[in-house]
Parts: C-alpha cells; sequence; structure tokens
C-alpha cells in the first residue's frame, strides 16, 4: 500500500474516531463497461473514506501517465527471470486481446475507482504486490509442462499453429539430422551409408572447402560486412542479414575452392583437412535432408492437431464477459484454473488474497471505511480473510521472492557435470598425457565454445562488447548449467540498452496486428529492447550448449587420433585413475 504522504496519490482523511471501520469489497471485469459504470455509481453512493485498488506503485505511476520503471540488470536476469517476463508478457497479451475485442482499456475499472475517489475526496490505497514478485513466485509455481504451454500460447498469438508446427519440425528434424548424419552415425556404422556411395579425395576435399567456406564466410559477412546491410534496408532487418551472409559466403567459399585448386596449405586448412570436413559434410548433409523430410512430416502432423484444439476454443462474446463478476461463473474459473496449476493459482490469486486483505484489515482498524475495487475473482477469498484476520498469513511470507530448492536435481547434474568436467582433466594429467595434447584440448574447448556464443549473440543483435563478453566466458559457463554466457552478455548489453514494462505492451501491439506479415513483425519485435535482450540471453546460452555437445561428438574424435584414437583416449583416462588410486594408497599408508 502505498504511504499517505505520496504526492502522486491522494491522501486518506484523517480516521473519523477510535471505532473500527468498515470494508465492502466490490469485484468487477477487467476489460468490462459495465463494471466501470458500476464502479463509478457505488463510490459516488458510499462515499467512502478509502477506495482501495487492486494495483502496485509502478502500475498506478504508468496509469497516470508516468514512465514506468527500467527493469534493472539484477531483477531481470537473475535465476529465471527473463522467463519470468516471458509469463508476465503471456498475462498481459491475454488481457489487451480481451481489451481490443470489447473496445475498452485493460484496468479501465482501477482507472474508474481513482477517478472516482478524486471527485468525491476519497482517499486513494494502492493494495496489491509488487507485479515482479507476483510474476516470479507465479513462474516458480508452474511445472515445466506448463511453462511450455504458456510459451506456446504466445507463438500461436503470432502466427497460427500449422506454421509453428512446420517451422520447427522443419529446423528441429534438421538439425537433429546433422547432428546424426555427421557424429552419431558413424559410431552406429551407418557412415558409409550416408557417403551415398561418393569417394574420391577431390570430391571430399570439394565438399569440405565448400562446407568451410560457407560457414566461415557467413560469419565473416556478418560480423564484418555490416555496411552491406544499407543495400537491404528497403527489406527490413531480415533483409540486411541475408546480403550480409550471402556476401560473405560466397566469398568463403570462392576462397576455399581456391586453396583446394592450388593444394595451398594455410595454417590449419589443407588439402587432407578439407577432404576429412567433406566426409563431415556428406553425412550431414545426407542426414539433415532425411531430418528435415521427417521433421517437416511431424510438424505437420503436430500443426494440425494444435490447429483443431485452437479451432474447438470458441470467441469469448459480450455476455460471457458481463458474466465474470457472478460469483458462480467466477469460482468455477478459478477451480479450473487451480486444475490447471494449483502453485501458479497460489501465487497469482490465493496470496495476493491474502496479501490485499492484510491491508485492508489494517486500514479498517485505523477507522476507515474502505470500498476495495478488485477483480472478481479476489472476492471471495479477501473476504474470506477479512472474516478471521488473525488468520491471515503475515506479508513477510508474501512479499518476498521464492528461491529454489538447495539441493534440486538441475543443481545435482550441475555439479556433476562440473565435477566431470575436473576430472577428465585431471585424471589425463595423472596418466602423465603430454601437455600439448591437453593444450589442444582446452583451446578447442574455449574456442568452440566462444566461437559459438559469440556468433549467436550477434544474431540476435548484440552489441560486439556484449557478444564478446558472452563468448570469452562461454568455455568456464558451460563447464555447470546452473551458469549461463546469456547472462554475463545479457548484463553488459542492459548498460548500453535499456528496457522496461512498456516494451510489453509494444511487443501486444505487434502481436496483434494481423495484417503485418511475420517476418515484418519479427523484425519489429527485434526492435524492441526487452525482446531483443531476451533473444540474446536465450541464444547465446543455446550457442554454448551446441559447442558443448560438438566438442563431445566432434572435436574429441578429431584430437584423439593425436594419442592413438578415442580408445586410448579412455585408456588413458583409466590410467589416471588408476595412478590416482595408487598415490592415494601411498599417501594412507
Amino acid at each position: 500500500m502505498s504511504d499517505a504522504g505520496d504526492a502522486d496519490v491522494p491522501a486518506p482523511p484523517d480516521p473519523p474516531g477510535d471505532e473500527p471501520g468498515s470494508v465492502t469489497v466490490l469485484g468487477t471485469a477487467h476489460v468490462s463497461q459495465s463494471s466501470v459504470d458500476e464502479v463509478h455509481e457505488t463510490i459516488d453512493q458510499e462515499q467512502p473514506d478509502v477506495v482501495a485498488v487492486e494495483l502496485d506503485e509502478n502500475r498506478y505511476r504508468q496509469m497516470q501517465g508516468g514512465a514506468p520503471d527500467d527493469i534493472e540488470a539484477g531483477d531481470l536476469l537473475s535465476g529465471n527471470t527473463v522467463f519470468q517476463f516471458l509469463a508476465y508478457w503471456m498475462l498481459s497479451y491475454v488481457q489487451s486481446r480481451l481489451g481490443d475485442q470489447f473496445d475498452i482499456e485493460p484496468g479501465a475499472d482501477m482507472r474508474a475507482a481513482i477517478e472516482s475517489a478524486e471527485r468525491n475526496g476519497s482517499g486513494v490505497a494502492l493494495v496489491d504486490r509488487d507485479i515482479q514478485v507476483t510474476i516470479q513466485r507465479f513462474w516458480r509455481g508452474l511445472s515445466i509442462t506448463e511453462k511450455l504451454k504458456m510459451v506456446g500460447g504466445l507463438a500461436l498469438g503470432v502466427t497460427d499453429p500449422r506454421t509453428i508446427g512446420l517451422s520447427f519440425g522443419a529446423i528441429g528434424g534438421a538439425l537433429v539430422g546433422l547432428l546424426f548424419g555427421a557424429f552419431l552415425a558413424p559410431l552406429l556404422g551407418l557412415g558409409d551409408t550416408l557417403l551415398l556411395g561418393i569417394s574420391g579425395s577431390t570430391t571430399l576435399a570439394s565438399a569440405g572447402a565448400v562446407t568451410a567456406g560457407a560457414f566461415g564466410g557467413a560469419l565473416v559477412g556478418l560480423l564484418f560486412l555490416p555496411s552491406l546491410e544499407s543495400i537491404g534496408r528497403s527489406n527490413g532487418v531480415a533483409g540486411g542479414f541475408t546480403i550480409r551472409i550471402l556476401a560473405g559466403m560466397g566469398l568463403g567459399i570462392a576462397a576455399c575452392l581456391a586453396l583446394v585448386a592450388a593444394e595451398v596449405s594455410v595454417g590449419p586448412f589443407s588439402v587432407g583437412t578439407f577432404e576429412s570436413l567433406g566426409t563431415y559434410a556428406i553425412r550431414g548433409t545426407a542426414g539433415m535432408l532425411a531430418g528435415l523430410g521427417i521433421g517437416v512430416l511431424v510438424g505437420a502432423v503436430v500443426g494440425l492437431l494444435l490447429d483443431g484444439i485452437s479451432g474447438d476454443v470458441d470467441e469469448i462474446d459480450e455476455v460471457d464477459i458481463e458474466e465474470m463478476t457472478d460469483g458462480d461463473v467466477v469460482a468455477a474459473m478459478m477451480e479450473e484454473f487451480r486444475q490447471f496449476s494449483p502453485r501458479g493459482a497460489n501465487a497469482l490469486i490465493d496470496e495476493r488474497d491474502a496479501y490485499i486483505a492484510t491491508h485492508l484489515h489494517r486500514l479498517r482498524q485505523q477507522g476507515y471505511d474502505v470500498l476495495a475495487v478488485v477483480g472478481a475473482g479476489h472476492k471471495a477469498g479477501i473476504e474470506r480473510h477479512l472474516q478471521n484476520p488473525s488468520e491471515i498469513p503475515s506479508l513477510e511470507s508474501l512479499s518476498g521472492t521464492t528461491s529454489s530448492s538447495r539441493f534440486s536435481p538441475l543443481k545435482i547434474v550441475g555439479y556433476l557435470l562440473t565435477l566431470g568436467f575436473v576430472a577428465f582433466f585431471f585424471l589425463l594429467v595423472m596418466a602423465g598425457v603430454q601437455d600439448t595434447f591437453l593444450l589442444q584440448l582446452f583451446g578447442a574447448w574455449f574456442l568452440i565454445n566462444g566461437i559459438f556464443a559469440f556468433t549467436l549473440a550477434r544474431l540476435a543483435g548484440a552489441r560486439w562488447i556484449s557478444a564478446g563478453v558472452g563468448g570469452a566466458v562461454a568455455w568456464l559457463t558451460s563447464i555447470n548449467p546452473l551458469l549461463a554466457p546469456g547472462w554475463f552478455a545479457g548484463y553488459v548489453e542492459l548498460k548500453y540498452r535499456p528496457v522496461n514494462v512498456r516494451d510489453i505492451q509494444t511487443l501486444n501491439e505487434i502481436i496483434d496486428d494481423t495484417e503485418r506479415p511475420i517476418e515484418e513483425a519479427f523484425a519489429d519485435m527485434f526492435e524492441v529492447p526487452l525482446f531483443r535482450l531476451i533473444m540474446i540471453v536465450a541464444l547465446t546460452n543455446i550457442g554454448s550448449m551446441i559447442a558443448s555437445f560438438l566438442f563431445v561428438v566432434g572435436v574429441l574424435p578429431w584430437l584423439a587420433p593425436e594419442i592413438g584414437g578415442i580408445n586410448a583416449l579412455f585408456n588413458e583416462l583409466f590410467r589416471g585413475a588408476e595412478n590416482t588410486l595408487e598415490l592415494l594408497r601411498g599417501l594412507l599408508t
């Protein structure tokens, strides 16, 4: 609740006496014109000392036309807070859609309560919990399945289910097929099959040159040819990216093919290296094409299923909205939400009922007659608490942000991965493996993590310094999933690109514009600081995850021949374990 001395909030009059006051709870629908009319009429008739509204200070300030607070880096990037803002975005988007459908601004009932209070000389009390605390506790209360449903709901707002199914199916299938064909298939004895009968050093070297040139050139074009983006500016952001990448790919392929034709060695690239790359490229291409086909088929089926489910949802009409203040209807809606997520409902509804009731009870004890304007879903819970104020949970238990379990399964996995990484190098040292090989291993780990994290951060629009920080720490953070390079990149990015809650409304407006082509919608979303920041954090982390996987299935087999192959590498690990045990026996005896 706001203090009485706040300049922006009308202060209540002095308490009328030593007698306790009263509380009347008026339940409203936040997007209903009849609720707005009822608020005006009730306040004019009751003339309460205080009108309590379901707002916190930041939302009140925004409603009064003030600028929303910038979101602090620590608040946004600590833990899963980036994803908590996805939940906030989802809730905001649903309310915005309802408001657009019924041609009324979401929160108009709260605005009406404030205006009526000012007109009648009543004080205004802000009695709701801070929205960031609510969303944080709400997000932690959702299961993984529930979180995926919420994120999927946002995706359905941008495009239709069939497009989502085909897109994710194609991308996922191609990626899985590429990884399987290039790295996993040879381990299963399918490598020769995926080579499709292609042989010959020249063919393999050419395929490797095209692969290396395309990948390296695309990276060079993206990072070092920003001037070319102006050529495609008329096509939007995506057009600029396309021109830069295609130009870089063309230069890279031409240069690598020239090296193969001239049989020139440049650093680590020789004809033999290109032949090896060609083998991986052909296997990977075959796997990618097969995965793409399977992914499209699976995605099409999933998209049709999603389309059928979403098509069964009837449009909400005006009658339904006006009935949202009816007790039986509200109770049914709340029960349905509890079945979807009991813990989420506790954070979003039950805890706020208790929080609001605590402040209303305090005002009542001070002698004020209070009219509380709240969403209809909170009315029953608040009245129940007001009847038994001694049983209301303490504000301390309702106001703090929850923390994850000290020994959660995710943390245990993280500690095990960290221990495994350290043990891997320690055992190689104990086995007496030469320092050169150890430096090569560590250098490869550092470079592959750094390159992938840096590149994907830049693809998301990160500044050079932000992407550089994410890439520099990726080798360390990828050891432990409890850390993430995206957090570090995000912290630096926030120094140059502040975000605030109003960005969510901007995103809602972009999604609501159904006439806008999807490519243009995504380009516009990337111009919103909050969305770009979320993408930078996410893609930086994804880059590090991909690099960690490729290190195990690709880099280790590539470097292992220096000590006799993969089998020899495992033998060295066993020898290191034996030497360690011998050392421990010697110390203990």
